[in-house]
């Protein structure tokens, strides 16, 4: 009796130490781990040195008109060569007339027949009207007349169109300018066989002239419509006259990376004639701007945003930014970031705000 009444003390302090056990395993909840601190890629924002400074051009017509013949013909003589002055009116070229001066004469003999046709057949219902009145004819007879009237009327109505085009064409043979300019290309020659609407002469008005310029595209995107330039001569640096940006081209050249810029001359003197080789000159700041690479760029709502790291908590919190240009690698910042800002470049889709981040000593500067 005294050995089963010892074993079970035993098991029961048994149970109640393993009962023990199991409450010490529990951990406070004030010593659960913290958050996991996420390693990040990040660079710091620097602001861009201005790369707007004197950029070589010439001078362009702001109006040209590329004049062709509008009808097919062999050019048989040329009468301006390029640098010509021109007025309006003025003939520049001339096609060899012989196929419309056949194609009139043919008209015209067709219109006199069809109008021979029309007297006969006015004729011949005249009579037939007053045998009509002495019922000598029936009414059937009568209409027949007149139907060959009109056809015949029909006929001459068709045949003066077909001269009108003729001699419509026949003008076409003369190439004339439509206004007075001077004469910037030429591109068919005597002999030649040119066909409708192929371009022959260039003309443009020397009135309204223009500096164009091809800009980096990174630079472009600092230039706003209005933009102030001093424009000079490569030939007289030091003459210089004021202009500003009146388009910028919205596309980038696939090959040079650069986008035109036209900038209109405030009273440009004579010798700024057209083609004339000149140098523009920036003459303000451009909008300053910070370049990060695009993969820092996290669109939420149509907005781009950008993580910024807090230095001191090493957090991280979104900001939302102003983007002008893009590449495929670099995107162009102006506003919501600052010199000395660490931006986060990787990852960006993967980070909630407040949340703990390490930066890696192999991130880049």
């Amino acid at each position: 009796m005294k050995n089963a009444h010892a074993a079970a003390l035993l098991v029961f302090a048994g149970a109640s130490l393993l009962g023990g056990c199991g409450d010490d395993s529990k951990t406070p909840p004030s010593q659960v781990p913290a958050a996991q601190v996420r390693p990040v890629l990040s660079t710091v924002a620097g602001r861009q040195a201005s790369l707007l400074d004197a950029f070589a051009g010439t001078v362009e017509p702001r109006y040209k008109s590329a004049q062709s013949f509008r009808v097919l013909g062999r050019v048989i003589e040329r009468n301006v060569n390029v640098g010509d002055t021109v007025k309006k009116d003025a003939r520049l070229a001339a096609l060899d007339p012989v196929p419309f001066d056949l194609a009139v004469k043919d008209a015209r003999a067709s219109l006199a027949n069809a109008t021979a046709q029309l007297a006969n057949a006015t004729a011949a219902e005249k009579r037939l009207r007053i045998l009509r009145g002495q019922e000598h004819i029936s009414s059937q007879q009568l209409e027949a007349v007149q139907q060959l009237r009109e056809a015949a009327e029909a006929a001459v109505t068709r045949v003066r169109s077909a001269l009108d085009k003729a001699l419509e064409q026949r003008g076409y043979a003369e190439l004339r300018a439509e206004f007075d300019g001077i004469v910037t290309s030429v591109d068919i020659e005597a002999g030649q066989v040119v066909t409708a609407g192929q371009p022959a002469i260039t003309i443009a008005r020397p009135d309204v002239r223009e500096a164009v310029i091809d800009v980096p595209d990174d630079a472009a995107a600092s230039l706003r419509e209005g933009s102030p330039f001093q424009v000079a001569l490569v030939s007289t640096p030091s003459k210089r006259i004021g202009g500003r940006v009146r388009e910028i081209a919205p596309r980038v050249d696939a090959l040079t990376h650069s986008q035109r810029v036209k900038i209109a001359l405030s009273d440009p003197p004579e010798d700024f004639r057209l083609g004339t080789v000149i140098t523009a000159y920036a003459q303000a700041h451009t909008t300053a701007h910070i370049e990060i690479p695009e993969t820092a760029i996290l669109e939420q709502n149509g907005k781009p945003q950008v993580w910024i790291v807090d230095p001191a908590a090493k957090t991280v919190s979104l900001r939302e930014v102003n983007i002008s240009g893009r590449d495929g690698k670099t995107a162009i910042v102006t506003a919501g970031i600052e010199p000395g800002d660490r931006v986060v470049t990787a990852g960006v889709h993967s980070l909630e705000p407040g949340q703990s981040v390490r930066i890696p000593e192999e991130a880049p500067k």
